[in-house]
């Protein structure tokens, strides 16, 4: 007969054993689902891009970031140079 300790260590095998198939189970079929979303047909047409479209695409994204800094340090520079200059001009400071 078996004791009370080695029917429990069974129980938890299986659960154990029947857990991990379930996770498999589960995975397998998100695997299987993959591309029959709405991002599917995204997803089938995705590529690496090519050297010089990563190239042309860094080149683009570092101007803008270029552009979005002057911008944004132009802004800085007339709050704190240019806005007490004028209102010292028109007597409001």
């Amino acid at each position: 007969m078996k004791s009370n300790k080695d029917k429990k260590s069974e129980t938890t095998k299986n659960g154990f054993i029947d857990k991990a198939w379930d996770l498999q189970n589960n995975i397998e079929a998100r695997r299987g689902r993959i591309g029959k979303g709405k991002y599917g047909r995204v997803l089938k047409m995705a590529r690496k891009p090519t050297n010089e479209e990563f190239s042309k695409t860094s080149k683009i994204t570092g101007a803008g970031m270029l552009l979005v800094g002057g911008l944004g340090f132009a802004i800085w520079l007339g709050a704190t140079q240019l806005a007490p200059w004028i209102g010292e001009a028109l007597g409001l400071i």
